[in-house]
């Protein structure tokens, strides 16, 4: 029987989501707190990577197992046993060929920026000492939606088959005390969100135009965008998926 399963994490602790052989990661934390909840061996599928440091206010992966009897109480007893710092929310059961990576059509994330210094962001959200021009990277940000082929915003040396990625929203908002940048697509490259910010900034800077964002996208080159913003502003906050999986 498989079935979804829904947390939230907060990154600073982990070299990302993926299991690595000398690191901490939050996949191998959950695989194990499951295999030792459900008494077998539990291998967890995510809906996608997350780099170390990167939050994640929604995120899935899939398992096989038993029928779970009581689920509100296997939630419970799954977060007594996990550290602070990941929660689990939901269980689902899905179709035996549901998968968390493949089946999502839309992934989101949100990149915090704060432009006062704030002590309770100081692992949460990218401090910028000077204020951007939001309309200008907005301006820039809207133009993304004109491309599908992003390799200058990819880590290189990765072993990605297409760089293709349909975006659908990129957009910078004032909420509270913060500068949220919000994108949308159906998949993203690794490195990809914290680029393009990086790269945005610089037209929020005045060092770069629009114009210039255009050249740095059509040459392909990693090199010619601008920096990755530190991980800790990163969030992952929505994966969507299909209907038709559920039972």
């Amino acid at each position: 029987m498989r079935y979804f399963v829904e947390f939230s994490y907060f990154g600073k602790n982990y070299h990302g989501w993926q299991k690595q052989p000398n690191a901490i990661s939050v996949q191998q934390v959950l695989e194990d707190t499951f295999s030792t909840f459900f008494r077998k061996s539990i291998d967890l599928v995510g809906a996608g990577r997350t780099d170390a440091g990167v939050h994640a206010k929604q995120m899935f992966a899939h398992f096989d197992g038993e029928p779970i009897e009581d689920i509100p109480n296997a939630l419970h007893r799954l977060n007594s046993f996990l550290p602070d710092d990941i929660a689990v929310h939901h269980i689902l059961q899905v179709n035996d060929e549901a998968h968390a990576r493949f089946d999502a059509v839309s992934r989101t994330y949100e990149y915090w920026v704060v432009e006062n210094k704030n002590p309770f962001y100081i692992d949460a959200a990218y401090y910028l000492k000077n204020q951007p021009d939001v309309e200008a990277m907005n301006e820039a940000a809207a133009m993304l939606l004109d491309y599908q082929d992003f390799e200058c915003f990819s880590k290189s040396n990765t072993d990605v088959k297409t760089y293709i990625c349909h975006l659908e929203k990129a957009v910078w908002e004032r909420k509270d005390d913060q500068l949220v940048f919000t994108i949308t697509a159906d998949r993203f490259l690794r490195n990809m969100v914290r680029a393009v910010v990086g790269t945005l900034l610089e037209v929020g800077k005045g060092k770069w135009t629009k114009a210039d964002v255009k050249s740095v996208i059509n040459s392909k080159d990693r090199s010619k965008a601008g920096p990755s913003v530190p991980a800790k502003g990163l969030y992952l906050t929505s994966v969507l998926y299909p209907d038709k999986i559920y039972k």
